[in-house]
């Protein structure tokens, strides 16, 4: 069986020198900026006062008990539980009981998520604005050029992300454009700048992307703008009714007696 014509195309080698090692560079370069373009941008978040601080620390002792409710024993579970259910139900861990049950305030006229909402729009120009420059300098010089090619098959499906600005039909979906190595430095360098700033940097589009999805990760904050404290209690408060509890190390000495006996 006759075996298939590899497709060869002759590049030349200065190619990598002056489209493929600066993009890399650049694209490198333009994440340790964002990194410390965000440090600087990012303001310092102020102190919660007392009363909102229990309230959000008392939803996360909810969240914990019914997490690892499997940890203690049903009667120390069931004491907590009580305990919980009720101070929910009765608005206790709540900083303003006055205004349990009237209509969540309008997040525009809040301070504090105002601020929130400016940092998210700091965070986002400072994504948006360097990737749009960048894109602009790849489509203006080296938009339409084949730079490598990749030592490992693929399929079809693989086409139209690894050539785009190359219309060609033909063409072994092996090779690699210009404007697909931009987009394959864009999602694929948090490795490297793991490497260069840590776990904890800005830098990485992948985890811009993460933080604007969940703005509330990371923070201390656990109740998002225009959220009521109330109706999470309630629901947590039903949460912990219907768990059904499990203790771990109910009929412990049996299970070790019997593994101890079968293993004789």
């Amino acid at each position: 069986m006759a075996q298939p014509m590899e497709q060869s195309i002759h590049r030349d080698p200065a190619l990598f020198y002056w489209i493929l090692f600066p993009i890399t560079v650049v694209m490198i370069l333009t994440g340790v900026l964002r990194h410390y373009a965000t440090v600087l941008l990012a303001s310092t978040p102020k102190k919660l006062e007392l009363p909102a601080l229990r309230e959000q620390r008392s939803l996360l002792r909810g969240i914990n008990l019914r997490n690892n409710a499997h940890s203690i024993s049903p009667a120390a579970f069931a004491t907590r539980k009580n305990y919980m259910i009720t101070a929910y139900k009765d608005g206790a861990f709540l900083k303003d009981p006055g205004n349990r049950g009237k209509a969540a305030p309008n997040p525009m006229t809040d301070p504090a998520a105002m601020e929130g909402m400016m940092g998210m729009m700091k965070g986002n120009m400072a994504m948006m604005v360097p990737q749009t420059l960048i894109m602009s300098w790849i489509n203006a010089f080296f938009a339409g050029f084949v730079i490598m090619k990749l030592p490992f098959p693929l399929t079809l499906r693989f086409k139209s992300m690894l050539q785009s600005g190359v219309m060609t039909r033909d063409l072994d979906v092996r090779w690699v454009s210009s404007l697909s190595w931009y987009f394959l430095n864009l999602f694929g360098l948090q490795s490297v700048f793991i490497f260069i700033l840590g776990n904890e940097n800005a830098a990485s589009q992948t985890a811009q992307q993460m933080s604007q999805m969940s703005p509330g990760a990371g923070s201390t904050a656990m109740f998002q703008p225009g959220q009521d404290p109330d109706k999470i209690f309630q629901s947590e408060a039903e949460n912990l009714e219907v768990l059904e509890h499990e203790y771990i190390l109910l009929g412990v000495e049996e299970r070790v007696l019997n593994s101890i006996a079968s293993m004789g």
